[in-house]
């Protein structure tokens, strides 16, 4: 077969041009938006143990005047703008974790449940999805520990049906929080939102019968993690030192909570309803004593932080 000529080509291409012209409908693709992100988790590792940051989602709103109880909202807007966020706005991320040590698998904090996740229409209360997306079976959990009783942090703990998400797992709670929430007489002096939250402690831990056990700061509550008590964001809130070999990481869960970098900035700043009407309860505590274990070795995550280094002192 002979080759094609130049003049074979140009010629070709005239009779191509005098063809009739065909309409080439345009694609209709009308596609749903997909409207939610890839599966949210994050692994590390701390020694031998490893640690997987599982998100629950987040939320952003407007930045109310009162915010901060005892900072004015232009101050506040400043600080967000110095830590290159946007003015007048604040986004909650919600991050459990999961530490596996080798010997146990354990689950702290279970974040805002199936019913938010519904409510919410996916924003939040991704927890279980992403603990499946992450390959982690809540069956094969040995242990769940609590660092307080707010919702975004107790609601996980139970499954479509009203049962323990977790069944073959014991579950532990710091014994501070189980003794003010579980007083009636403590609902009855705060406000709401406060009040409501007692409603929900009990409608949350009443289906779990006697299941709870509870544990004392100070003490290693499961192999390599210790409870370390950061009383403020409530009277009861407990952060945790993972330890293995010479590695160690505080896992801190709400001593910075809401606009994490705004408590980072001023330790100083109050938000908590129940921190502003008891004043036994300082917020600030917490966050010095981190900083006094930690020093300035940090590496922060949005929304509940994790604050590493390789020693702690």
């Amino acid at each position: 077969m002979s080759n094609p000529t130049r003049r074979h080509l140009l010629a070709g291409a005239a009779a191509a041009a005098a063809l009739p012209a065909f309409a080439v409908p345009r694609v209709q693709a009308a596609a749903p938006l997909a409207e939610k992100q890839n599966p949210g988790w994050y692994r590390y590792k701390v020694g031998s143990s490893e640690i997987t940051v599982v998100t629950d989602g987040s939320t952003t709103t407007p930045l109310a005047d009162n915010y901060i109880g005892n900072a004015a909202k232009n101050e506040i807007n400043a600080t967000l703008i110095a830590n290159h966020l946007p003015p007048d706005k604040v986004t909650h991320a919600y991050s459990p974790v999961v530490v596996n040590t080798g010997s146990k698998l354990v689950v702290i904090d279970t974040g805002l449940g199936l019913g938010m996740y519904q409510q919410s229409k996916g924003a939040v209360g991704q927890y279980h999805t992403n603990l499946a997306a992450a390959g982690i079976d809540p069956k094969n959990v040995d242990t769940v520990i609590i660092s307080h009783f707010h919702a975004d942090h107790i609601n996980g703990l139970l499954g479509a049906d009203n049962k323990f998400a977790f069944p073959n797992a014991e579950l532990l709670v710091p014994a501070a929080e189980w003794t003010f929430w579980m007083d009636e007489a403590n609902a009855g002096r705060f406000p709401e939102p406060i009040k409501g939250q007692f409603g929900n402690v009990k409608r949350v831990f009443g289906a779990l019968g006697d299941k709870p056990a509870q544990y004392a700061a100070g003490k290693e509550v499961a192999p390599g993690i210790t409870a370390m008590a950061t009383p403020g964001h409530t009277p009861g809130h407990t952060s945790f030192v993972v330890a293995s070999g010479s590695d160690k990481v505080l896992l801190q869960v709400d001593v910075t909570a809401a606009a994490v970098s705004l408590f980072l900035n001023h330790p100083d700043y109050i938000r908590d309803v129940l921190v502003t009407h008891n004043r036994n309860f300082v917020k600030g505590r917490g966050i010095q004593r981190a900083r006094r274990v930690l020093g300035d070795g940090l590496l922060t995550s949005e929304g509940d932080l994790h604050l590493r280094q390789r020693r702690l002192v």
